[in-house]
């Protein structure tokens, strides 16, 4: 539970609003914000209409396009504990619960045997050797994730056509098991499931008939809110992603309200605050599309900015708030440290977390294109509170998300553009 401290009242209407953002953004009128169903830009729609309410200066839509691959069609999975098709050993595997897919897989159709790696007396050599095996012809390698990524040089030959006769991988992950977009620009040659150890323990047969659909040039569009300061040589900007997983099939979809609905409702109600109390400069609001697509609203922005960013007095990038850490994770560009020492300071006197903890420079949010061309910027994101387990799982839910991180982030951010 995050400190209560006197002084710090976001008006409840503030946080009405923000709740409403969030339960929007995550119902299933969006299928979890991908690309397949148009649910990523129907969202970019119902936001261009929240900042035009929320009485922005303007509203622009920047499309780009993107590669990607996704899986809105059949998702079916089973498991046979006995190589017979009997419905007594046959189990049926859940999207989102017991098995997904990797982001980059192409589809799977048919039956295959499932040959487990000995992890405790490796040798890739005896695996490759039985993998030549008459019992083990087209099978499914299944291994745990992080034991193929310490063994990359004999895991790789097993993704790639002709290098053994293996039909695909199954990566094991402890449950809730996740799901993931960053790398899905691309289709390897071989199929790879993630499925939870549960799930695959003792299977001797896997049964598979999933779809996936490559999406080409598939366009996309960053909204941008305005709102005039009084002085227009500089700015302050404010960013976070709308976009999230979509779909696993034509029933199962990742609804992300902590990642990122919470930051995307952050910054919705910054600009309704902000376009009732007129700033001495000019603001943006950037509402991403892309980031889990690896960033690619936001290197698409930088690379086209609508201004300068030279003129970027400070960047704040807000993703998964969502939760109830009472200390504050960060990430800062070397050029936004000075804002961090501030940050720091008002923290300390105000109390709205008991600490803040800042993290090394990643790859990993919306603020990093910004931060290698030298923009002062920080990250904000609470973490590894009560729904940080649910990220990039099915769980992350309106009724998974926490509230409590909200208002101090939304009172250390407005307290910050007041003293900076």
């Amino acid at each position: 539970m995050l400190l209560a401290f006197a002084g710090m009242q976001v008006s409840a209407q503030d946080l009405t609003h923000y709740k409403r953002v969030i339960k929007e953004l995550a119902s299933a009128k969006y299928q979890g914000r991908g690309y397949a169903k148009n649910g990523a830009n129907k969202a970019g729609i119902f936001l261009e209409k929240e900042y035009q309410k929320a009485g922005v200066d303007g509203v622009t839509l920047q499309p780009f396009k993107l590669d990607i691959n996704t899986f809105p069609g059949k998702m079916d999975v089973s498991v046979m504990f006995n190589g017979q098709c009997s419905m007594v050993n046959e189990k049926k595997l859940r999207p989102g619960i017991d098995f997904s897919m990797r982001e980059y897989s192409p589809g799977i159709h048919g039956e295959f045997p499932v040959y487990h790696v000995d992890t405790l007396n490796f040798d890739a050599d005896r695996m490759f050797a039985d993998l030549q095996k008459p019992e083990y012809a087209n099978a499914l390698v299944a291994c745990e994730f992080w034991f193929t990524y310490r063994h990359k040089e004999a895991f790789s030959r097993l993704q790639k056509a002709g290098e053994c006769n293996n039909a695909g991988l199954i990566y094991t992950w402890p449950a809730p098991i996740k799901f993931f977009k960053a790398y899905g620009h691309r289709v390897v040659e071989k199929p790879i499931l993630w499925v939870t150890p549960e799930a695959i323990e003792g299977v001797l047969r896997l049964r598979a008939d999933v779809d996936n659909q490559f999406l080409k040039d598939y366009e996309c569009f960053n909204v941008i809110a305005k709102i005039e300061g009084q002085r227009h040589d500089s700015c302050y900007v404010f960013t976070a992603h709308y976009d999230h997983l979509g779909n696993l099939g034509d029933k199962i979809f990742y609804a992300g309200a902590n990642d990122n609905a919470s930051g995307t409702a952050c910054i919705v109600t910054l600009a309704a605050y902000y376009a009732k109390h007129k700033p001495q400069y000019d603001m943006y609001f950037l509402s991403f599309s892309g980031e889990d697509a690896n960033l690619r609203g936001s290197e698409f922005f930088a690379n086209n900015p609508i201004v300068p960013l030279s003129q970027i007095k400070y960047l704040f990038n807000i993703d998964m708030i969502g939760d109830n850490n009472p200390v504050q994770y960060c990430e800062c560009s070397e050029e936004g440290m000075r804002g961090y020492q501030l940050l720091e300071q008002i923290n300390s006197e105000k109390k709205y977390f008991t600490s803040l903890h800042r993290g090394d420079l990643a790859a990993n949010s919306d603020h990093y294109p910004f931060a290698t061309r030298h923009v002062p910027c920080i990250f904000l994101e609470n973490e590894k509170g009560d729904a940080f387990q649910y990220y990039h799982t099915i769980y992350d839910t309106y009724k998974t998300v926490k509230f409590d991180s909200y208002e101090p982030v939304f009172r250390l951010v407005t307290d910050f553009i007041e003293k900076y």
